[in-house]
């Protein structure tokens, strides 16, 4: 069967299938970075305007944490800690810049874009470890008066996404305290890539491909890709314990089965949880926010959500 296209989805996978194609695995890290960042900006063109972003350093061990905080109106606000994607390998601040204003908009909150470790370099668990002093850093009033510290969410896309959840349960199992909820957008929990939706959309068609995916997992798990931690492959860990969770996936990725698969493990924990599936788009889409309204409806209901469990 011929799989539904969004109608506003298919000029831009057009384009995409257009042009040349791209195999980061075959350059050099930083030349393969730098494409990846070239590729990324035109998605934050026409981003919209927030009341007022600042750039800060983390302080942390081994090494600083560059952030950016973005406020979308005056006050006290609580704030939502963004976790970027990029396959635990690319992306950073600024490819997901865009993203990160619709949803301090869309939400009503101060949202904190976190720079952490990348992998190859850096593999599990630096990233999640930069995560971690994030949190901290927030709940020790590290941002100042003027974001409610009593007041924290995660929220992460696709590798992002994994980390914040990969947070919580760092937290859980250290029996410290949680944030209130995270919103978990097209994430990848399970690092064998044999679902259907793998089969169906992982041939690099629709911008992600399984080949690509498995060479991100073995960036991040190093050399314990053959027996993961569950706290990195989620779709393994005990679910336990989480608090409320918003999760979404997208109707043409490879691994939207990861979320309906997590969706339904956390049903069976007792968690809590608001599952929303976009038919027709692909992985990645919330960036795709000026040209695909439902990257723009995925905002919008992750940050009333989030506006909601903050309150």
């Amino acid at each position: 069967m011929t799989p539904y296209i969004d109608p506003a989805m298919q000029p831009i996978l057009d384009a995409a299938r257009a042009a040349p194609p791209v195999d980061y695995r075959s350059m050099t890290m930083a030349d393969a970075r730098a494409l990846f960042d070239r590729n990324a900006a035109p998605w934050n063109v026409g981003r919209p305007d927030v009341q007022t972003i600042s750039d800060l350093q983390i302080s942390a061990a081994p090494q600083a944490i560059p952030a950016r905080l973005y406020r979308p109106a005056s006050g006290v606000l609580p704030v939502i800690i963004f976790v970027h994607g990029g396959g635990w390998t690319f992306g950073n601040i600024e490819t997901h810049d865009g993203a990160m204003r619709w949803l301090a908009i869309e939400s009503g909150c101060a949202v904190l874009g976190v720079d952490y470790r990348l992998a190859p370099e850096h593999p599990f668990p630096a990233p999640m470890d930069d995560i971690l002093a994030a949190l901290s850093f927030v709940e020790k009033g590290g941002l100042g008066a003027e974001i409610d510290a009593s007041r924290i969410a995660l929220a992460g896309d696709s590798a992002g996404a994994n980390l914040a959840l990969a947070t919580l349960l760092a937290r859980r199992d250290r029996k410290e305290k949680l944030p209130r909820t995270a919103a978990l957008f097209y994430g990848c929990y399970e690092p064998l890539a044999t679902s259907e939706s793998h089969r169906a959309f992982g041939d690099g068609s629709y911008l992600l491909s399984t080949v690509n995916m498995n060479w991100y997992w073995g960036n991040y798990l190093g050399p314990n890709a053959a027996s993961p931690d569950p706290t990195a492959a989620s779709s393994r860990a005990n679910l336990a314990g989480l608090p409320p969770l918003y999760l979404n996936a997208a109707g043409l990725d490879p691994l939207c089965d990861d979320t309906l698969t997590m969706s339904r493990r956390l049903a069976a924990a007792g968690i809590k949880h608001r599952f929303d599936h976009f038919p027709g788009v692909v992985h990645g889409f919330l960036r795709m926010a000026r040209e695909l309204p439902a990257a723009r409806d995925a905002l919008r209901a992750a940050g009333q959500y989030l506006q909601d469990a903050l309150a």
